[in-house]
């Protein structure tokens, strides 16, 4: 017997679910934004097309290449070889390793050095002088000058008779034969790459000087602090992002060096000065190995992969650490 006080239940049914106003709206969204979309990737269009032919297509034949023997011209004579390039990079007897990949290295880092230092230093200076934007302009002169120009000019600075060697002459010193010596011949091409690539660092120095707040040095003024201590406490650390930039961009200018190299010393004497990028040069225009060319091509790319990572994430612990 059913309890008469027991509540009743009863079951409502659902029925179909209609489209409201909502729905038609989001509906409408979703078709203007593919719209958007498509416009969007149709002016695109061109760009994308400029990166595929100019830069995609050619790192898909290098890649084949660097697995590949070919000696150019003739498509149909690619023979591919799997990694024997690579190996033979790295194979007993083989320069690439040493002297060429540690010259792309030694002369990278000291560019970096030489260039972070004096650009550091100038920059400093320029921030406290009058005329500001003359000073920069004649430090950014070396940059729109061609490197022919440049590595002609310092070339016969360095010779026997030179104003170099003038001056060392007028010191008491002896002659210095800077780029026919092993040993001095790639320090002499590191100064003047360094030289040559300080404009750019200087200009960006000085930008981030100017986004150090003033009140900052007021108040280490204030606490009486002195010269050097405002520099290393204050001017240093803030300048750590432009510092980064400058050095990341360097680096990759010094690992893929060519021009000042052939036009100063063409790799002499013997492979003193003979770097990776005038490696590759050789192997694939003078001796006609585009597939060791295209492999050391790739090695390269490696070792600027590895060294900017590198470089990031020191930059980005001492920033977390500061």
């Amino acid at each position: 017997m059913v309890n008469a006080l027991a509540p009743e239940t009863t079951e409502r049914t659902a029925g179909p679910r209609t489209a409201g106003p909502a729905d038609g709206g989001r509906g409408r969204t979703r078709r203007l934004r593919r719209r958007q979309a498509a416009v969007a990737y149709l002016f695109l269009a061109p760009a994308l097309l400029f990166f595929a032919a100019f830069l995609v297509l050619p790192l898909g034949f290098a890649l084949l290449l660097s697995t590949s023997r070919w000696a150019g011209f003739d498509l149909g004579d690619i023979d591919p070889v799997g990694l024997d390039n690579f190996a033979g990079l790295f194979a007993d007897g083989s320069t690439f390793l040493v002297p060429i990949l540690t010259n792309t290295l030694l002369f990278a880092l000291g560019t970096v050095v030489l260039a972070l230092a004096g650009s550091v230093l100038v920059a400093t200076c320029i921030d406290k002088l009058r005329f500001q934007g003359l000073w920069r302009t004649l430090y950014f002169l070396p940059i729109v000058t061609t490197v022919v120009a440049v590595g002609n000019v310092w070339k016969y600075m360095y010779e026997p008779g030179g104003l170099v060697n003038g001056v060392l002459n007028a010191c008491g010193l002896g002659s210095v034969a800077f780029l026919q010596d092993p040993d001095t011949a790639l320090p002499s091409v590191v100064v003047v790459q360094a030289w040559a690539s300080a404009g750019t660092a200087i200009l960006v120095l000085t930008a981030g000087l100017k986004s150090v707040p003033e009140s900052y040095y007021e108040a280490a003024a204030l606490d009486g602090a002195g010269p050097g201590t405002v520099f290393w406490r204050i001017t240093l650390p803030l300048l750590r992002p432009s510092l980064l930039f400058v050095c990341i961009t360097q680096f990759l200018t010094g690992l893929q060096s060519f021009a000042l190299i052939i036009v100063m010393t063409k790799g002499g004497p013997g492979d003193a000065t003979n770097v990776a990028a005038l490696e590759m040069y050789r192997q694939a225009f003078s001796y006609g190995d585009w597939g060791t060319a295209s492999a050391a091509a790739f090695v390269l790319f490696v070792v600027v992969l590895m060294v900017t990572l590198a470089q990031l994430w020191l930059f980005r612990r001492k920033g977390e650490d500061a």
